[in-house]
Protein backbone atom coordinates (compact mmCIF):
# COMPACT_ATOMS: atom_id res chain seq x y z
CA UNK A 1 0.00 0.00 0.00
CA UNK A 2 1.88 3.48 -1.28
CA UNK A 3 0.16 5.39 2.21
CA UNK A 4 1.87 3.13 4.58
CA UNK A 5 5.46 2.97 2.55
CA UNK A 6 5.05 6.48 2.11
CA UNK A 7 4.55 7.00 6.15
CA UNK A 8 7.90 4.99 6.39
CA UNK A 9 9.98 6.96 3.76
CA UNK A 10 9.17 10.38 5.63
CA UNK A 11 9.44 8.97 9.43
CA UNK A 12 13.23 7.66 8.23
CA UNK A 13 13.55 10.75 6.59
CA UNK A 14 12.91 12.63 9.64
CA UNK A 15 14.89 10.13 11.67
CA UNK A 16 11.42 9.66 13.47
CA UNK A 17 11.22 6.25 15.49
CA UNK A 18 7.61 4.21 15.06
CA UNK A 19 7.43 5.25 18.70
CA UNK A 20 8.09 8.60 18.29
CA UNK A 21 5.89 9.28 15.28
CA UNK A 22 2.72 7.55 17.36
CA UNK A 23 3.38 9.48 20.23
CA UNK A 24 3.70 12.51 18.05
CA UNK A 25 -0.11 11.46 16.34
CA UNK A 26 -1.68 10.11 19.93
CA UNK A 27 -1.45 6.25 18.41
CA UNK A 28 0.74 3.23 19.46
CA UNK A 29 3.53 2.17 18.11
CA UNK A 30 1.89 -0.91 16.72
CA UNK A 31 -0.73 0.86 15.02
CA UNK A 32 2.55 2.77 12.81
CA UNK A 33 4.01 -0.58 12.01
CA UNK A 34 0.62 -1.50 10.71
CA UNK A 35 -0.27 1.61 8.71
CA UNK A 36 3.81 1.21 7.16
CA UNK A 37 3.02 -2.83 6.95
CA UNK A 38 0.00 -1.64 4.94
CA UNK A 39 -2.25 -3.79 7.16
CA UNK A 40 -4.46 -1.35 8.47
CA UNK A 41 -5.10 2.69 7.40
CA UNK A 42 -5.45 5.34 9.87
CA UNK A 43 -8.58 6.99 10.25
CA UNK A 44 -9.29 10.41 8.60
CA UNK A 45 -8.13 12.55 11.95
CA UNK A 46 -4.97 10.32 12.63
CA UNK A 47 -4.40 10.54 8.44
CA UNK A 48 -4.18 14.35 9.27
CA UNK A 49 -1.82 14.05 12.20
CA UNK A 50 0.52 12.31 10.59
CA UNK A 51 0.54 14.11 7.51
CA UNK A 52 1.39 17.38 9.65
CA UNK A 53 3.91 15.97 12.01
CA UNK A 54 5.64 14.59 8.53
CA UNK A 55 5.09 17.98 6.79
CA UNK A 56 3.75 16.54 3.75
CA UNK A 57 0.24 16.54 1.97
CA UNK A 58 -2.03 14.51 1.48
CA UNK A 59 -2.12 13.88 -2.08
CA UNK A 60 1.54 12.83 -1.65
CA UNK A 61 0.55 10.02 1.05
CA UNK A 62 -1.90 8.95 -1.47
CA UNK A 63 0.33 8.93 -4.24
CA UNK A 64 -1.30 11.12 -6.09
CA UNK A 65 0.75 14.51 -6.46
CA UNK A 66 4.55 15.06 -7.36
CA UNK A 67 5.81 18.94 -8.64
CA UNK A 68 6.97 18.20 -11.18
CA UNK A 69 8.11 21.60 -12.90
CA UNK A 70 8.56 24.67 -11.26
CA UNK A 71 9.12 28.66 -13.03
CA UNK A 72 10.11 31.29 -11.08
CA UNK A 73 6.50 31.96 -8.81
CA UNK A 74 4.77 29.27 -10.87
CA UNK A 75 4.61 26.11 -9.79
CA UNK A 76 2.75 23.13 -12.02
CA UNK A 77 1.82 19.78 -10.48
CA UNK A 78 1.11 16.64 -12.20
CA UNK A 79 -0.92 13.58 -10.71
CA UNK A 80 2.10 11.15 -11.04
CA UNK A 81 3.08 8.91 -8.17
CA UNK A 82 6.87 9.27 -7.48
CA UNK A 83 6.89 5.27 -8.56
CA UNK A 84 6.26 6.10 -11.66
CA UNK A 85 8.87 9.31 -12.16
CA UNK A 86 11.65 6.36 -11.06
CA UNK A 87 10.19 4.31 -14.21
CA UNK A 88 10.63 7.31 -16.32
CA UNK A 89 13.76 8.38 -14.94
CA UNK A 90 15.18 4.60 -15.23
CA UNK A 91 14.14 4.54 -19.12
CA UNK A 92 15.24 7.59 -19.98
CA UNK A 93 18.85 6.19 -18.69
CA UNK A 94 18.91 3.90 -21.66
CA UNK A 95 18.89 6.26 -24.56
CA UNK A 96 18.27 3.41 -27.66
CA UNK A 97 14.97 2.37 -25.52
CA UNK A 98 13.64 5.94 -25.03
CA UNK A 99 14.34 6.79 -29.14
CA UNK A 100 12.53 3.62 -29.66
CA UNK A 101 9.51 4.46 -27.23
CA UNK A 102 9.13 7.87 -28.45
CA UNK A 103 8.81 6.86 -32.22
CA UNK A 104 6.08 4.58 -31.62
CA UNK A 105 5.06 4.35 -27.68
CA UNK A 106 2.54 1.79 -28.20
CA UNK A 107 4.45 -0.99 -30.00
CA UNK A 108 7.37 -0.14 -27.64
CA UNK A 109 5.05 -0.69 -24.81
CA UNK A 110 3.68 -4.23 -26.52
CA UNK A 111 7.05 -4.84 -27.17
CA UNK A 112 8.67 -4.65 -23.53
CA UNK A 113 5.87 -6.40 -22.22
CA UNK A 114 6.51 -9.61 -24.40
CA UNK A 115 10.18 -9.81 -23.19
CA UNK A 116 10.88 -12.30 -20.37
CA UNK A 117 11.75 -10.74 -17.46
Amino acid sequence: MIIGKRIKELRKSKHLTQQKLADLVNVTKVSICCYEKGTRTPNLETFVDIVNVLDTTPDYLLGRDVKVVSEEDNDYHVVLPKEDIQIINEIRKNEKLITYLRKDPKRGVEYISKKPM
